[in-house]
């Protein structure tokens, strides 16, 4: 017999795409729908997008969107009688589950007793086992002391993997490759444990090195019923984040995913699991799984099994929340085509991909494609929360003609004003090792060096561009208009930081409207074809090509077959006399962020790249090294909030003996 558990009103308890995602979807299928939001999203595109929105407190998520007395109140305020948690927060969180089910709320997804049965690693991974399902070989007892975890290491074997058992999304993961690395290391997980989750408890597993990172994505109904809808490949991360996800894995043949998905679907078959999950599972080269976690949520990567299934993944949940049986068995579900999404985020990838905030000031995503994002152009990016700002995904009817609209996608992504890692995310697409399928969770850190140098030097260089566009956009200068002019001008000088580097530069404009660029004994005539607010069409050495820009102040920013220049005009500054790079002694902060742990003592001895303190922004945690050697005084204390380039130590320089 049925047994429905109607609802009209869903509030969405998350933020920016998340909650728009989910709005989509709720609203066409005639739900009303109710945002939450904190002091730093006031002004978000959900807030505006939804039916009501709630205000729910101030800009940590501890105070709003991990608050779980004040969620339930904003449901009750709305007259919401249904809760979507989104993904991350408390998606994954049983008390938030049991909390909607003591309200009355009918939430949307599995049961607290589901969440708390294989939301937490330890618990699933016995779980696994007594079912029979292959999982690596680890140690997820009570006993959490250094000494226990030590000992447990031991017999493990390194390298070995500490992991969060509340955890998602990489945080609380430390690679440990030797003894004398574990105590620092279980520090540093469980702070970042702790302030993720609310929950410092760790496991140990062995390090599978190189593996696939392989996902099977499940559905299950109160029915019994549960079907599997293929699987996905994650394998591309950095600091055990994924960077890119793609459906279906180029590593797993029929009969594999045939067997992953019978494994999947059993287990959440064993306890009842209702709505949807995801067990992931590393595959090595030899072709064995092994189960790592179950995430009991809806994934970020849902998107690319939409496109080859051609099912609404949210549209499955909200149908099975309200009661109504699985619509499908799995002889119905069906593959075709290929998609890739990758993550784009507000991170700076020559600085070690350290999260970045601030203002967006030009913000354009390629319309053909499928883009789930929250922003415009003058929106803010707040230090707060996750680093992810968009997915974009591509859909192709093969591997490699997903991967061609993606890349060619990216090029035409415009984001000026907060770095990103559009060109980082590029140049992995473009890059042999993926395009051919081969990528492992290794592919990232083999070939850093290679994803992040800058593009070989195009027709036109970018000295040339960025002084034309200097020269033609400076705000005090004469506006450039088309056609021949009476007189030639007489060279201007520019000096200017191309991408950290100073440049100086000639430039003129001739009698019949061309300009030159002159740089080293190397010139450049241009021909502007055309010129407006915020992009330009010029010729060069029988060249032609576009290019986009914006421009603050003495602020440059450009970008042109998907490759972004900054710029910064020093014509008019004085010469910089000012230390660099900590050469003064003082260590400021590189972000906006909170201090989570003080690592030496005032008055200590420091030497040169030694860690001082470390700071957590956007999830994670990013440590401080000394500029110099000496004698250190600290300015903050652990938990206090930081700005950007705030002085957050001092090391005074010892003298040098005679």
């Amino acid at each position: 017999m049925l047994k429905p558990t109607p609802f009209t009103k869903v509030l969405i308890a998350n933020r920016g795409e998340i909650a728009l995602r989910v709005m989509r979807t709720a609203r066409r299928m005639g739900y009303g729908v109710v945002a939450v939001y904190s002091t730093a999203d006031a002004d978000s595109a959900h807030v505006r997008e939804a039916d009501e929105a709630v205000a729910i407190g101030g800009a940590q998520p501890s105070e709003s969107y991990l608050n779980i007395p004040v969620l339930i109140e904003a449901a009750k305020i709305a007259g919401a009688d249904a809760v979507h948690p989104g993904y991350g927060f408390l998606a994954e969180n049983e008390d938030f589950a049991a909390a909607c089910r003591d309200a009355g709320l009918v939430f949307i997804g599995p049961s607290a007793e589901s969440i708390a049965a294989m939301g937490n690693k330890a618990g699933a991974k016995e779980i696994m086992l007594k079912a029979g399902v292959p999982c690596v070989p680890g140690y997820q007892g009570a006993d959490q002391s250094d000494a226990a975890m030590i000992a447990e290491a031991g017999k493990i074997g390194f390298p070995v993997m500490i992991k969060a058992v509340a955890g998602g999304g990489g945080r609380g993961m430390r690679l440990v490759t030797d003894a004398a690395a574990l105590p620092d290391a279980l520090r540093s997980a469980r702070s970042e444990a702790q302030s993720a989750f609310g929950d410092p408890t760790v496991i140990l597993e062995r390090a599978i090195m190189e593996p696939r990172h392989i996902e099977i994505q499940v559905f299950g109904d109160r029915y019994g019923h549960a079907i599997h809808l293929g699987e996905r490949d994650c394998s591309v991360q950095r600091r055990h984040q994924k960077v890119i996800e793609e459906a279906p894995s180029p590593a797993v043949s029929e009969a594999l995913r045939e067997q992953m998905g019978v494994v999947a679907v059993n287990a959440v078959k064993a306890i009842g699991y209702e709505g949807a999950g995801t067990l992931e599972f590393l595959l090595d080269a030899q072709g064995q799984f092994y189960f790592m976690e179950m995430n009991t949520r809806l994934q970020v990567e849902h998107p690319v099994t939409e496109a080859i299934t051609g099912l609404d993944l949210v549209e499955l949940q909200l149908r099975i929340a309200a009661g109504e049986p699985l619509p499908l068995r799995q002889d119905d579900v069906t593959f075709e085509g290929h998609a890739i999404e990758v993550r784009l985020c507000s991170e700076d990838a020559d600085k070690d991909f350290m999260p970045q905030s601030g203002t967006m000031s030009v913000w354009r995503m390629p319309g053909e494609l499928r883009v789930e994002h929250a922003l415009q152009s003058g929106s803010q990016i707040s230090p707060y929360y996750d680093s992810m700002i968009a997915k974009i995904i591509a859909v192709g009817a093969s591997r490699e003609e997903a991967r061609r609209k993606l890349v060619h996608g990216l090029d035409k992504t415009v984001a000026f004003g907060v770095a990103t890692n559009r060109g980082f995310l590029a140049a992995c697409l473009r890059h042999d090792v993926f395009a051919r399928g081969e990528a492992t969770t290794a592919f990232i850190a083999q070939n850093r060096d290679a994803l992040t140098r800058a593009l070989p030097e195009d027709a036109v260089p970018a000295w040339a561009v960025a002084s034309l566009l200097l020269y033609v956009t400076d705000p005090h200068a004469h506006p450039h208009r088309a056609g021949r002019s009476l007189a030639a001008s007489f060279p201007t000088l520019l000096r200017f930081e191309l991408d950290g580097t100073e440049q100086s530069c000639e430039v003129l404009r001739e009698r019949d409207g061309r300009y030159v660029t002159v740089h080293d004994g190397s010139r450049i005539g241009f021909a502007i074809e055309a010129l407006s607010a915020d992009s330009i069409r010029f010729q060069a050495e029988d060249f032609s090509e576009s290019a986009v820009y914006h421009r603050e102040g003495e602020r440059l920013l450009v970008q042109r077959l998907g490759v972004q220049n900054s710029i910064v005009d020093l014509t008019r500054a004085a010469p910089q006399s000012a230390a660099r790079g900590g050469g003064d002694g003082k260590l400021r902060a590189a972000l906006n962020g909170r201090v989570v742990a003080v690592l030496v003592k005032p008055g200590d001895r420091v030497e040169a790249g030694q860690p001082v303190l470390t700071l957590e922004a956007m999830k994670m945690e990013h440590v401080h090294l000394a500029p110099v050697s000496g004698i250190v005084a600290i300015d903050v204390s652990e938990g206090e909030q930081v700005t950007t380039g705030r002085i957050v130590a001092q090391i005074e320089v010892a003298q040098q003996q005679v």
